[in-house]
């Protein structure tokens, strides 16, 4: 008896459950889809394209009563008796964890957002509050008899598989700050539970207290206290040829990952349009924290079994102990049944974790991670994990990561490991240098695994032109940022880039900012050899027209008299002016005394008007001569009125040889009112003679 009871609570106390799978491997960036176990919010704006883990396992083990030097105990011959140190007390735990990544993908959706398909196989047990003193009593070699006052304790073991679906997005992507979510849901299958709660449980062996007649005896068993017993359906049946049981659930993980960007400018470009692409390869954050609970849910087991037995009994004979089939047998056999119901429902480990990252710079991290559990300590029907903190400096790149977590452990205490990601192998432990170091561990775990690894690609800049790829109109063909990466066309082949040329669509000249000379005046002298370009002329005076500085209807280019207006006949230059002869003079004045005026007034009777032209006609033959226009008149009424008939009259003629095209510069009037007669006042033909209009040469 002594002997089996020492071998089941070896096995059992040689495995304790530890917080978290994967162990430093977690932490790292390029974990991938993997990293959906401690929180569904990592897998978006991750360092992958797409991520395919083939297997994965991580396997934990560990306990509060025995130390021991892991590179001995694996030894043929190690005796846990005489060479492990013992932790005994009244509430030792004990437990396994065995987490199996099978088959699982993520991809990205969009920049926002990704979804992860992943499958999962996990067994956990848990052995709570067993009183330690139990097993020293039981290897007590003074003596056969012992008694355990084991008070409270709780058993509960669960196997169970899972298919996982995981979205994750972006919640806030603004400067410095960013945020992303995530939520998996998943679907349970029970693989089977068992459970055992005890209440104030004693337990009394005598060896040799039943007598069972000719001097023989063998050991009696007895024992106070309350058990429930709980499993799955043929649990207890040997011969049971294993079904999956008729048990499903659901479950569910939440998370939430916060990044401080400070310096989040360095990883954006922006091209001329306005077009921004952010690098996908690179970790942007200076500090993450994430915040997620896993494991909410539980497994319904519709054919399972609860049984409470309330177990105080005495003097059981060992033999019909051993004799009994199975544990059923057992209290059903020797114990008084209290209650028995159908259907048992085994609650997930539902765990919250906390996690801060803080970059050095591209290579080197260190993180802190606490693995929280939610569920209580004495919970029945449910499994927990164990609370632990852990600190991991961690070296991270695309190809290759190496980490060294070092944890404090919930009843395993301090411990330290390492681990590596290279490509596609992942492998590591969180206590291997413990392990390796020590000589009292009290815990060890290990994982391994393969994936298909498919990262984010580097920004590319094939040109080399500083426009990266994915925002080149022309990654192939270097060209400025203004234009996209492109280089600037030449639409017209005149070899003026089209992002000066004024003319993009029609060949023209370097000189003319990709414009053909034009013609603007069409005079056939182009605009860059034309000093007159508004103005047509001849091609011989550079697109100018001959100017004609005096006006005399001869060019400059032909006038010898260039400020002096002359004739045509004359090159230019005037005539020589014929002089006013004295035989002119007469004439002139000879046709100004028949000019008629209406009577005391100034004008010019229309009678007179030839005769006024013949004047014009002389004037005009002696250019050059000027002329005074004189009013007379007779002494017919006063001084002052004829004085101003007289000015009146001789402006009038004035003014109509200047209508008529005499130069004004050439003429003058003047008036003498009566001041000058030329006859006798006193009769009427004197009187005429003396109301006349003189034209005389002004010497």
């Amino acid at each position: 008896m002594k002997k089996i009871t020492f071998l089941v609570s070896f096995a059992i106390s040689a495995l304790c459950v530890e917080a978290q799978s994967y162990v430093g491997f977690l932490t790292d960036n390029y974990s991938g889809v993997n990293s959906v176990v401690s929180n569904p919010a990592t897998i978006t704006d991750s360092r992958f394209k797409t991520d395919i883990n083939l297997i994965g396992v991580s396997v934990f083990g560990g306990n509060d009563y025995y130390g021991v030097n892991i590179m001995d105990a694996i030894k043929d011959g190690y005796d846990f008796d005489l060479e492990a140190k013992k932790y005994p007390s009244t509430n030792n735990n004990l437990g396994v964890n065995m987490d199996v990544m099978g088959p699982a993908f993520m991809f990205n959706l969009n920049n926002n957002s990704s979804i992860a398909i992943f499958t999962r196989a996990r067994s956990v047990v848990n052995v709570n509050n067993i009183n330690g003193t139990t097993i020293d009593a039981i290897d007590d070699d003074t003596t056969d008899d012992f008694n355990v006052n084991e008070g409270d304790f709780n058993i509960f073991s669960h196997a169970w598989a899972e298919l996982g679906a995981t979205y994750a997005r972006v919640l806030f992507n603004k400067d410095e700050h960013f945020l992303k979510g995530g939520l998996t849901l998943k679907y349970l299958q029970g693989g089977g539970a068992a459970y055992a709660v005890g209440k104030n449980v004693t337990i009394d062996y005598d060896a040799d207290g039943t007598d069972l007649g000719g001097g023989n005896t063998t050991g009696s068993i007895s024992s106070t206290g309350q058990v429930t017993y709980g499993r799955y359906a043929n649990f207890d049946n040997d011969s049971y040829d294993y079904e999956l049981p008729e048990a499903t659930g659901f479950g569910a993980d939440l998370g939430f990952v916060y990044e401080w960007r400070p310096n989040h400018a360095d990883y954006t470009t922006t091209n001329s349009d306005g077009d921004t692409y952010t690098q996908k390869d690179k970790n942007k954050y200076k500090l993450k924290i994430g915040l997620s609970i896993t494991d909410f849910g539980s497994i319904k087991y519709k054919e399972g079994l609860q049984d409470i037995y309330d177990i105080t009994n005495t003097g059981v004979s060992e033999e019909d102990f051993d004799n009994a089939d199975d544990i059923d047998d057992i209290l059903s056999t020797f114990y008084t049944l209290q209650s028995s119901s159908q259907g048992i429902k085994a609650t997930l480990p539902t765990a919250l974790h906390l996690n801060a990252d803080w970059s050095f710079n591209s290579k080197f991290y260190v993180n802190l991670n606490t693995d929280f559990s939610l569920i209580s300590k004495g919970k029945e029907n449910a499994s927990r994990i164990s609370n632990i903190v852990s600190l991991t400096p961690r070296f991270e790149s695309k190809w290759f990561s190496f980490y060294v977590p070092i944890s404090m452990v919930e009843n395993n205490g301090f411990q330290a490991g390492a681990g590596l990601r290279a490509g596609p192998l992942y492998v590591g432990s969180g206590s291997v240098i413990t392990a390796l170091t020590g000589d009292n561990s009290k815990g060890a775990d290990v994982y391994a695994g393969l994936k298909i690894p498919i990262y984010q690609g580097r920004t590319k800049d094939r040109d080399g032109d500083g426009v990266i790829d994915k925002l080149d109109g022309c990654p192939k063909d270097a060209g400025p940022i203004e234009n996209n990466g492109c280089p600037w066309g030449d639409k017209d082949l005149d070899g003026v880039p089209d992002n000066v040329d004024e003319c993009p669509g029609v060949s023209g000249v370097i000189e003319n900012h990709g414009c053909p000379w034009g013609d603007k005046d069409e005079d056939g002298v182009l605009d860059f050899l034309d000093d007159c370009m508004e103005v047509a002329g001849p091609k011989e005076n550079h697109g100018c027209p001959w100017k004609d500085t005096d006006k005399d209807g001869v060019l400059d280019k032909d006038d010898d008299c260039v400020d002096v207006p002359g004739t045509v006949a004359n090159k230019g230059c005037p005539e020589l002016t014929p002089e006013v002869t004295e035989e002119v003079q007469k004439t002139l004045n000879t046709y100004a005394k028949t000019i008629l005026f209406d009577s005391g007034k100034s004008t010019i009777k229309f009678v007179s008007h030839g005769v006024l032209n013949e004047i014009v006609t002389i004037l005009g033959q002696y250019p050059n001569a000027k002329f005074s226009i004189e009013g007379h008149t007779d002494s017919v009424g006063s001084d002052k009125l004829n004085q101003t008939l007289s000015e009146e009259r001789a402006s009038s003629v004035m003014t109509f040889l200047i209508e008529k095209g005499v130069a004004s510069n050439r003429l003058t009037s003047r008036g003498f009112g009566e001041s000058k007669p030329m006859a006798d006042n006193a009769t009427s033909t004197g009187r005429a003679e003396n109301r006349r209009v003189e034209i005389n040469l002004v010497k």
